[in-house]
């Protein structure tokens, strides 16, 4: 995969977790156990897919910058490696480049 391919995916990816960031701020406190429907954070062009987590679920995946939540299938081998296999989604850990790509479009940092 190219360097620039590779960039234009972390930006699709970080687009998705701002995304998540916001649907998480629009909770009410005492939600945390309550499902939510977020945005798969693939790096597909036009994945508008959702997958249901709770508050906690999400933020322990957020508590690492490197990790995103996906689709099963969505994965991308040549970036990332599954971490955690749940019902209805992946964890996902970036890779060398991408993870450094990760971090720093983190927006909690």
């Amino acid at each position: 995969m190219d360097d620039g391919t590779a960039r234009r995916l972390a930006r699709n990816e970080a687009f998705f977790r701002k995304v998540n960031e916001a649907i998480e701020r629009g909770q009410w406190p005492g939600e945390e156990t309550a499902p939510i429907a977020f945005r798969c954070e693939c790096a597909r062009m036009g994945c508008n897919k959702l997958m249901v987590l709770t508050l906690a679920e999400y933020e322990r995946v957020r508590a690492n910058a490197k990790r995103f939540i996906v689709l099963p299938g969505h994965e991308l081998p040549e970036l990332e490696t599954v971490v955690e296999n749940q019902t209805g989604y992946v964890v996902v850990q970036k890779l060398e480049a991408a993870a450094k790509r990760a971090q720093a479009t983190d927006p909690r940092d």
